[in-house]
């Protein structure tokens, strides 16, 4: 993952808050031990090889995990551990067949009437699951090829719809993602941009004044897909963020990732539905782990996540109950686990 966030050359007065703070995003595992004042733990191991896929947390995500407490959720999703560095038969680098969808460079084609842009390789955040966490973002990011990207769109006559996504297409300035957008929506066949992005949970400062105006101003169907697995990551800030969206025209939804240690207890995936619906999201997809190498310690088998999807649909009402889902590198659609 491209890690060069593109606000790094600019001057502090030319920087958005946002911006500000995403640049003071802790890098470092040990800056991040001392922060939250962990105890030495015996026997746990941090990744010495921090180059690949380096951590990567703002304070702002930081500052809800618990001080002092190696096991608390939140923490678990960013924390680079050597178990990473395992090799597991079958997690594998590109695990749901990403760059056999490739329709163009930074297009990507899976399900019919639905196209996918690699807007940016940068994220927000490293989440240590993450499933292009080996993408070959230098070679396949639309970043300095939309004009490609927006022909082969246009080229496309059953493309109705638009996913951005990365990377998060929101760590992209104002002035360059709305570009972008309105040059889309400008496209006759082109009803609905979807954004998948993890910023409004993990630095909800981007979601301010001016990305609200830009984002009302688009006359297109707006979808925002985000990306929270726990009730934690949803504080009251994040919520107002997700409010404010609603409010500027986006039907929000949020897809989460089944993660042990994380959120593998039916109590937290309940509280993670009302914390959602409370901010007038719902709950869309939980997927079960894509098999990326690197990340087999967060993996439960398939019974353990039935028995969770049962519960669940006992104590929901059935618009809070998300569905549980797998991708599987080349097929149309994904394929639901019932």
């Amino acid at each position: 993952m491209i890690t060069g966030i593109e606000i790094k050359n600019k001057s502090l007065n030319q920087q958005k808050k946002w911006q500000f703070l995403l640049a003071q995003a802790i890098r470092d595992p040990d800056v991040l031990i001392d922060y939250l004042e962990l105890p030495t733990k015996k026997g746990l191991r941090i990744r010495q090889d921090n180059k690949k896929f380096k951590l990567l947390a703002p304070l702002s995500y930081v500052d809800k995990i618990q001080k002092g407490r190696w096991d608390d959720p939140l923490l678990r999703q960013i924390l680079p551990l050597a178990e990473e560095e395992h090799h597991v038969e079958g997690y594998i680098a590109d695990p749901v067949g990403d760059l056999d969808a490739t329709l163009s460079q930074g297009v990507l084609q899976k399900y019919h009437g639905r196209a996918l842009i690699i807007t940016t390789g940068a994220c927000a955040i490293h989440c240590r699951y993450c499933f292009r966490q080996a993408f070959p973002y230098l070679e396949h990011s639309a970043k300095q090829q939309w004009h490609q990207s927006l022909e082969t769109i246009k080229q496309n006559s059953e493309i109705t719809e638009v996913i951005l996504s990365g990377g998060d297409p929101l760590v992209l300035s104002d002035e360059r993602l709305f570009s972008l957008c309105h040059q889309l929506a400008a496209i006759p066949h082109v009803k609905t941009l979807r954004f998948h992005t993890r910023l409004p949970i993990v630095l909800p400062e981007r979601i301010d004044a001016d990305f609200l105006a830009q984002f009302k101003r688009l006359n297109v169907n707006k979808v925002v897909v985000v990306h929270a697995n726990h009730p934690n990551e949803i504080d009251n800030q994040v919520g107002e963020r997700l409010q404010q969206l609603v409010k500027a025209g986006g039907i929000l939804l949020n897809q989460s990732v089944l993660l042990k240690g994380v959120n593998d207890q039916a109590e937290t995936l309940a509280a993670l539905s009302h914390r959602l619906f409370k901010y007038q999201t719902l709950p869309y997809y939980l997927h079960v782990l894509d098999k990326v190498k690197g990340a087999a310690h967060f993996d439960l088998n398939e019974k353990q996540a039935l028995a969770i999807m049962a519960t669940l649909r006992e104590s929901l009402s059935g618009y809070l109950v998300p569905k549980l889902v797998r991708e599987i590198s080349g097929k149309r659609s994904k394929a639901a686990i019932v």
